[in-house]
């Protein structure tokens, strides 16, 4: 992020720091959707076969994702 700010202070064409803007975004959007998907394999995992208690932790997931959007 302190490259962008950077290339915008510097006056960097603005298709250039819209690409790079892009990079940052799609790099953040992998990142949650690891960290999502982590958290449910652990969740589903520690349920124990309660179905309740799956479908809770994948609810969470989900509203977790939308919520990122």
């Amino acid at each position: 992020m302190r490259g962008i700010l950077r290339m915008i202070e510097e006056g960097q064409n603005c298709k250039d720091v819209i690409t790079q803007l892009s990079a940052v975004r799609s790099a953040v959007d992998r990142t949650i959707g690891v960290i999502v998907s982590e958290n449910l394999l652990d969740c589903v995992a520690n349920a124990e076969g309660d179905t309740n208690k799956m479908n809770a932790a994948i609810q969470e997931a989900m509203d977790l994702v939308v919520k990122s959007r």
